[in-house]
């Protein structure tokens, strides 16, 4: 089944190119399926890109999503049209009176900022206390995992010593856990950031279970019991060329950056990247979809 998108939203034209499922609102109407309510705090400076990353992810299930998009109202977006915000996203003031299956809470380039001086704080606060009683399951994606981990545990991230970037190979901890169900024993994933969080403070947190760890890029994917939080420090929802683009954009800036590690050929960034990570990221979204949003969903909600 595919995903439900509004019919201009930028992203499923390129979706359509790809060969995927997309349905806009005018069709969905038309069929007497109850669809999965999912709705994407975005918080990435460039929402079109992650919109796309997501909605692409997302599609490939046989469940029938409809996607909300939700903005800070505390927070002004500076690289993202002000139409396209105003035709396809909701603050959280006017979304906070429904109730949803699923929630993502995205990354955000804020890592290097205490949470407390980060603008839209108090107002993320807000929407992380909400999701205890009006979502069935929230996934937060690298910075969003660390502010979900710091809000709901304590638990405080780290600044490293120089930025996490490249491609790391993980081990699959727990096998018996739905969510990575399916999952080879070792499997990579993209990561890109300057901070991280204890992987011993997370073990020693009673409410989480840890279910993939690197040596490289310490726990990837923990949750808690029933995977009403779930929390993944790295990017699975990355395409093919955002490391490449972030990587040279940050060389044009003269910006301390290295080749990110295990992604080109040869380390030669004139070679097209390996991509290395997609059908893991599939079976991750597609696990949370079905075994923490579907499966245990209330029909009416």
């Amino acid at each position: 089944m595919p995903i439900k998108v509004q019919r201009d939203l930028p992203a499923k034209e390129i979706l359509e190119n790809e060969n995927i499922f997309v349905m806009d609102e005018y069709r969905a109407m038309h069929q007497d399926i109850r669809p999965l309510n999912i709705c994407i705090l975005n918080l990435m400076p460039v929402k079109q890109d992650t919109e796309l990353q997501l909605a692409r992810v997302l599609s490939n299930t046989p469940l029938q999503i409809d996607v909300a998009f939700m903005k800070m109202n505390s927070h002004l977006s500076l690289n993202t049209p002000i139409q396209h915000l105003n035709r396809f996203y909701n603050t959280f003031d006017e979304l906070k009176h429904r109730k949803f299956d699923g929630l993502i809470i995205t990354g955000a380039p804020v890592e290097q900022i205490p949470f407390e001086e980060v603008d839209y704080w108090q107002e993320l606060c807000e929407i992380m206390e909400w999701t205890k009683r009006n979502v069935t399951s929230t996934l937060h994606i690298c910075w969003g995992a660390q502010a979900g981990l710091y809000y709901h545990f304590g638990i405080e991230k780290l600044l490293l010593p120089e930025k996490l970037f490249g491609v790391y190979e993980h081990k699959v901890m727990n096998r018996k856990i739905p969510l990575v169900r399916g999952f080879d024993d070792y499997f990579m994933i993209p990561h890109s950031r300057h901070t991280a969080v204890s992987s011993e403070k997370i073990h020693e947190c009673r409410d989480l279970m840890v279910l993939a760890e690197s040596d490289e890029a310490g726990v990837f994917l923990c949750m808690t019991e029933g995977g009403k939080q779930i929390f993944v420090t790295g990017h699975p929802e990355y395409d093919r060329y955002t490391l490449h683009n972030e990587y040279i954009r940050d060389k044009n800036k003269g910006l301390p950056i290295h080749i990110p590690q295990n992604y080109y050929p040869g380390d030669d960034d004139t070679q097209r990247p390996r991509l290395q990570w997609r059908s893991h990221s599939n079976n991750l979204y597609s696990n949370w979809l079905n075994y923490y949003v579907y499966q245990v969903t209330p029909y009416e909600i």
